[in-house]
């Protein structure tokens, strides 16, 4: 299933149906009077949280969606039917824009969540309501109000605990097929990642959610490479995972890369919470790691974590790390059966 965070998406509501112009004609009654029905209302657009998805990938081969109209009002008092409701099914976590892509109409971050986008319109009255003591035949009725038409863009921001950042082959995905049961792809040339991935990693019998988005690169907030486009997946976690490879011979310039782009960025991303480690240290001797973890912690002015996502090693420690960031009422806890070593928490 391809994965797709952005869409725009064409709603109409309902017409009212409008009211009838009717008489009473039966044998024996001379004066029958006004019997015309009123017109039903039309049908609403509306946004529901569904469970079970994590794209928009529906909303590329339907964009437009509209709800019935009501029917008209008839004779012998009869109310014209309501319009169907249709209902636009969205993941949790999803933004719903205006037209401007500013303005935000809702954010369905609740399971079951449901916004009522676009109000059918009233149905018209029927001649029997104008009747009166000095207008006992009136030949007037009224036509139902007409549907909302508007277009609105859906945004997709995926709903995880700890996002993860870094350059392009910082080892992301390595880390996220090592720690749990995802298999993004993995191979030593960048932008292998080319949409959000997520996966679920347990440690200390608990378990939360990480977003692994692709690389970043300097200009990344101008539309370079892959662009800031997949920022906003990080945006709800509690905590960033900021992975430097320890390989590179641009170390400090790496980080500092991802750090300005952060701040280009904006939406509180710079202010997060951030665990900073250095990764693939299985690449590395005991002098380089302890050359390269002080320089780094003096650049980030943080406890520098070493890790290795081929090796595993520290992982355990780094996942602690992050756990210590989140808060309890986000974090799952495991289930005995499921439950394994705690020194060893990605095994199956």
């Amino acid at each position: 299933m391809k994965f797709l965070d952005l869409c725009k998406v064409y709603i109409r509501s309902g017409s009212g149906g409008g009211g009838a112009v009717s008489f009473r004609r039966e044998k024996y009654i001379e004066f029958g009077g006004p019997d015309g029905g009123d017109g039903g209302d039309g049908g609403d657009v509306w946004a529901e949280a569904v469970d079970g998805l994590n794209t928009l990938i529906d909303f590329r081969y339907q964009q437009h969606f509209f709800a019935d109209n009501g029917q008209h009002g008839m004779g012998r008092q009869r109310t014209g039917k309501t319009g169907e409701d249709i209902v636009l099914r969205v993941p949790v976590g999803t933004e719903i824009l205006d037209e401007d892509e500013e303005t935000v109409l809702a954010d369905m971050t609740e399971l079951g969540q449901r916004v009522l986008l676009a109000k059918g319109g009233n149905g018209g009255w029927g001649n029997l309501h104008f009747k009166s003591a000095t207008n006992q035949a009136p030949r007037r009725a009224n036509a139902g109000q007409p549907g909302v038409e508007r277009t609105i863009w859906l945004r997709l921001k995926l709903i995880a605990d700890v996002g993860l950042l870094g350059l392009p082959n910082a080892g992301k995905s390595t880390f996220l097929a090592a720690t749990s049961n995802a298999r993004p792809k993995v191979a030593d040339y960048p932008f292998t990642t080319l949409h959000p991935n997520l996966g679920v990693v347990g440690v200390d019998n608990v378990e939360f959610v990480v977003a692994d988005i692709p690389g970043l690169i300097e200009g990344a907030h101008e539309g370079r490479g892959l662009g800031d486009l997949f920022l906003g997946h990080v945006e709800r976690c509690a905590v960033l995972l900021h992975l430097v490879d320890g390989t590179s011979g641009t170390l400090i310039e790496d980080y500092h890369t991802i750090i300005a782009e952060l701040d280009a960025y904006g939406a509180g991303l710079a202010d997060k919470p951030r665990v900073t480690v250095l990764n693939k240290i299985d690449a590395l001797d005991d002098e380089e790691r302890a050359f390269l973890r002080e320089e780094l912690e003096e650049a980030a002015q943080q406890k520098v974590y070493l890790m290795s996502g081929v090796s595993k090693e520290g992982l355990t420690e780094v996942l602690r790390a992050l756990r210590a960031q989140i808060d309890d009422s986000r974090l799952r806890t495991k289930a005995e059966e499921d439950t394994g070593e705690e020194d060893a928490p990605w095994q199956p």
